[in-house]
Formats: structure tokens, sequence, C-alpha cells
């Protein structure tokens, strides 16, 4: 662990943070609910939404774009030259889950299921069992969108019971395709129920629905653990608790006009599946939003280029806390802690972008902030998980640093972080974009 200071948490935010991060978890059931949520904030906090279709003007301030599951937002301090730098944090709005198919009526049996598609490295054995809700986007005739939550238990993927599996405890194995199927009820199975029980449960004419974007939720709330209630335990966590911090660090610093750097958030979707999406790392969306704020300043190509030479990212996503029941998955001597400070995460395979100019600039923000912080790496017998980070850096050309907090049961539906560490990481991410 490196202490960058004796007392963690000078900033603006405190344990409150991590109490409206619960908030916005439940909040947040997909993607589209996620930037929907984030964007409340920073309206609340004077920025202003801005259409990718419309033209842009010069004005300062707070703005924002959103594009299906991804959200920019950036501020423009009054003054502010064309070939300004950006401070950059990254983020993603997607969770691995169940997604429902495009044909999702289906049945065995007289019980009538769901058909869904599992979306991202899932922990598949964490869905069993387990009360699930469903949300996401309907997509009506017309082209415009209607989110949905059904926040209650609807739906469940049964266990086989032990007395059927008695070898089940030396190795559970389950098949994709034929064990993951959720019941939601019995009888005789009907195609078009789930959608007309959607669409009424959002207010819309099923007759409407040309589209849809649904997925499979837990929906136990988001709980504070342990005897001095220093843990946090809840869903989405990877990597929505970034979206979280970012969008509170942003939305702290509206107003100021001193700022040497425009600070920015960019929240992508489908990280869990590789980027590539117009709404993922890998597509245009950011590098246009810099782009046409820059010109829309009154830039040219040239000042694009400074500002981009100057720019900084951190690519901030959850990391793997030490593990008690498995510490020799960890590299030896690097172990982080929960409420330990966020994480700086290095591959030198680029699995991660983070070199030592990044490690820097972090470090200097940490300390700036009064937050401790700690290094993440792999052990060499393991792979590495990889972050937009390298696409990021790769993409644009702009220095990137992989951070995060670190997190226990990554990818289950429901995981586990240190109470503090929330807050801390949005205190660091705040002096990051103060610069």
């Amino acid at each position: 662990m490196s202490s960058a200071a004796s007392r963690p948490g000078v900033g603006p935010f405190d344990r409150a943070h991590t109490d409206d991060l619960m908030a916005f978890l439940t909040a947040s059931p997909s993607p589209y609910h996620a930037v929907a949520s984030a964007a409340e904030r920073l309206e609340k906090a004077g920025f202003r939404r801005v259409e990718e279709t419309a033209a842009w003007d010069a004005t300062s301030g707070g703005k924002y774009l959103i594009r299906g599951g991804a959200i920019i937002a950036w501020y423009v301090p009054e003054g502010a030259a064309a070939h300004t730098p950006y401070r950059i944090v990254g983020a993603h709005t997607d969770s691995p889950n169940l997604r429902v198919k495009p044909q999702p009526d289906m049945g065995a049996q007289d019980w009538r299921q769901v058909a869904v598609e599992i979306y991202g490295g899932t922990l598949l054995n964490t869905w069993l069992d387990r009360d699930l809700g469903l949300a996401g986007r309907l997509t009506l005739r017309d082209g415009s969108h209607h989110l949905v939550n059904i926040d209650r238990p609807l739906l469940r993927v049964p266990q086989l019971a032990i007395h059927l599996d008695r070898q089940v405890n030396d190795g559970l194995k389950l098949d994709r395709q034929r064990h993951m199927q959720p019941i939601w009820g019995i009888g005789e199975v009907h195609e078009g129920d789930l959608i007309s029980f959607v669409s009424a449960e959002a207010g819309v004419d099923a007759e409407d629905v040309s589209g849809w974007d649904l997925m499979v939720h837990a929906v136990d709330a988001p709980a504070y653990l342990g005897r001095d209630r220093e843990l946090l335990a809840g869903p989405r966590m990877d990597n929505l608790l970034s979206v979280h911090a970012a969008t509170a660090a942003l939305a702290s610093l509206a107003g100021r006009e001193d700022l040497p750097y425009i600070p920015v958030l960019a929240a992508f979707d489908h990280e869990e599946n590789g980027s590539e999406a117009d709404t993922g790392a890998q597509g245009p969306l950011l590098g246009n939003v810099l782009e046409r704020s820059v010109y829309a300043r009154g830039g040219s190509y040239e000042d694009r280029a400074r500002a981009l030479a100057g720019t900084v990212c951190l690519s901030s996503d959850t990391g793997h806390a030490v593990h008690p029941n498995y510490a020799e998955r960890h590299d030896p001597t690097h172990h982080p802690r929960v409420n330990g400070g966020p994480i700086l995460k290095v591959n030198v395979n680029q699995r991660y972008a983070t070199d030592g100019s990044g490690r820097a600039v972090f470090a200097a923000a940490c300390e700036k902030a009064g937050v401790p912080w700690q290094s993440f790496v792999s052990s060499n017998d393991m792979p590495c998980g990889t972050t937009i980070g390298p696409i990021t850096a790769a993409r644009h050309g702009i220095t990137t640093v992989d951070i995060g907090v670190a997190i226990l049961s990554m990818h289950s539906a429901r995981e586990l972080c240190g109470a503090d560490d929330p807050y801390l990481l949005a205190n660091a991410l705040v002096a990051f974009l103060e610069g």
C-alpha cells in the first residue's frame, strides 16, 4: 500500500457518498437507467443536455449527451481556449447478466420460462435461486425509447435439488443454454406474453413496441455488511461504482472557472463484451465529442492536436481485492485491501494502460486529496483482465492510467467492496479533474 496521506478522504465527499451510491445502484438496473441516473445528478448541478444532431455553440458551462447506454459529460470553464487539454474519467455502464432474447416466450413441463442469453463473463451460479426483476428499454414504432424497471420478484433460475445430483458439491456444471433459462410462471406458453406484460408495466401499448433491450437483475437492495458496517454489498459495482464517483466528482466542479483543464466523464456501454459498439470505447463517440468541443470554441485541427497532446484519462474500473480464501491466486507482493483506497492497476503487456508517468499523475491526485492508494498487478501465472484504458490510449493517442476500487465477487450478481472506498475514489477523482 502507498500511504499518500495520514488522513484519508479529505475532500467534498464522505460516507454520505456511499449512501448515495446505494441509491444509484438501485435506480440503475440497466445501462440505460444508469445514464438517466447520472444525467439527473448532472442536471441538478446545472449541466444541460446537448444533441449530437444539433449544432454546438461556444457557450461555457456543463454539457452532456446520451447515446443509448453511454453518457459523455464535460464542463467548459469561462474563457477556456480552444486548445485547452482535457482531464477525462472513463468508466462503463454495463455489467454481466442475463439478457432477453428476440423470441422470449418458452417453456417446458408446464413451466413458463423466459429465453435469455448470457451477457459478458458472469458468474452463472450467482444467478441461481435468486429473486430477479427485469429492466431495460422498449423501442416504439416511432423510434422513441421507453425505460422500464420491474423491480420486484418476477423471475427465478431454479437449481437442481441435491437429491437429484449427489455430486453437485464436487463441482457444479451449468449448461449455458439448458440450465440458465428462468421461470416466471406456470401454464401454457403463448407467443408475445412477456412483451405484453412488460409493455403494460411500462404503460405503453404492446402493439407499439417494435424492439426491446431487456435484462435480468437481482432485486435485493444494496446493504452495509459486517459488525461495524464497514463493507458494502450490492449489484453492478463493476462498474457503476466508478460511474457514480465520476459523476459526483464532475458535478462538484460546476461553476469553477479557475480550472486549467476541461473535466470530462466518459461512461461507455458494452465494455463487458469487448467495447466494439457505437456506444463502446472502441467507437468514435468520445473522439467526436472532444473534437466538436474544440471546433465549437473556434478551434482548428492544430488546436485539437494540442488539446489531445495534453490530455490525461483515468480509466476507472473495479479490481480484485485480496481474497481471504484464495490468497494464492494473487501476486504475493500485491494484496489490495478493501477500505485501503483506490488501486493503481499495472500490466506490462498493456492489458492496463498505466506507465510510470501515469502513476505520477495518479499519485499526485491522491496526495492532493489526502487519499491513500494501493498498487495492483496480477500474478504471473494468472491471466489478466483488461479495461477501456488501453483502448482509449490507442484510439485517441492520449495518456491513460488504469485505476479503480478493489472488490470481492467481481462479476457476481452481488459484489462486495469496502464502504469507505467509493468516497475515497470520488475525492481522488475531484483532485485529478481539478488538475
